[in-house]
């Protein structure tokens, strides 16, 4: 019997595979899927490298790495992402939680806020974050998808949320009693439908259509989140959305035309558009 390969043998075998399918950061992604299988946190991986890997687990980590290059996201091959320095189940049924949308929570806590409306939910992480980092609020997520919503209850539960986060199968604001919010958040689907075929092998197959794309021109879903954030917003409340980096100017249009107020377009770290907001009167 041939002798264990150690943790840095596997590693270059793997980065090189992940290389030659063209995997963006390949070296990256490789040393994470082996810190998952090793079960090591990843800034200490470097230390369990020279040591000899088990051959059952060399062939899960193998097993890992050839559909990383099939390109299914990191994420759903180990089941958590991080966002906002917290981890979040995800699987391909919801969005990834991706850095640019922290963006919309650093706009969410520049100013107070009791009762929060997350419009598209997703797995969660929007509303379970500002709820975490506010613990005297209350929230309430709303999704079309009853397979997010699955994901969505199991992230609030881990997080001990069950009592200030109501979640709701239904579509944008139909679902919804008389209750009005001092916050709208919503990461909707924005990516305009000729866009589609130009997305990364890892959203065009492997997360949900329904939450990438209005199959139309990428608006309408601010233009029905618009339409309707007059009747659920207190007098002065928020409304937060993520946008694409092209939209500025016909989110911002289509939400004066509702009426909204004090419109503003905020960065992402990179610099490009990411997050409108507006104010009722």
């Amino acid at each position: 019997m041939s002798a264990a390969l150690t943790g840095s043998q596997i590693l270059a075998e793997a980065t090189q595979r992940l290389t030659e399918a063209g995997v963006p950061d390949p070296g990256r992604d490789a040393r994470r899927l082996l810190a998952h299988v090793l079960k090591v946190p990843p800034g200490r991986l470097t230390l369990f490298l020279p040591e000899p890997v088990a051959p059952d687990l060399t062939v899960v980590y193998r097993v890992m790495i050839d559909r990383r290059a099939d390109r299914v996201p990191v994420s759903h091959l180990i089941g958590r992402r991080l966002f906002y320095g917290r981890e979040f189940l995800v699987s391909r049924d919801v969005l990834d939680p991706r850095p640019e949308t922290e963006t919309l929570i650093e706009a969410a806590l520049a100013e107070p806020y009791a009762r929060v409306l997350d419009l598209g939910t997703g797995s969660g992480c929007i509303l379970l974050t500002l709820l975490a980092e506010r613990e005297d609020s209350l929230g309430t997520g709303v999704d079309l998808s009853a397979a997010a919503l699955e994901v969505a209850f199991w992230n609030r539960n881990a997080m001990r949320l069950e009592h200030r986060a109501e979640l709701i199968e239904g579509c944008w604001y139909d679902a919804l009693g008389e209750a009005r919010y001092d916050l709208i958040v919503s990461n909707p689907p924005y990516i305009a439908a000729h866009e589609m075929a130009g997305l990364a092998p890892e959203l065009r197959f492997h997360e949900p259509r329904m939450a990438l794309t209005d199959e139309g021109d990428g608006l309408s879903a601010y233009r029905i989140i618009a339409e309707g954030a007059a009747e659920r917003l207190l007098p002065g409340g928020r409304l937060l959305v993520e946008i694409g980096a092209t939209q500025a100017a016909d989110v911002t249009q289509i939400f004066a035309a509702a009426g909204l107020s004090r419109l503003r377009v905020l960065p992402d770290l990179d610099g490009r558009d990411r997050v409108v907001l507006a104010e009722s009167v």
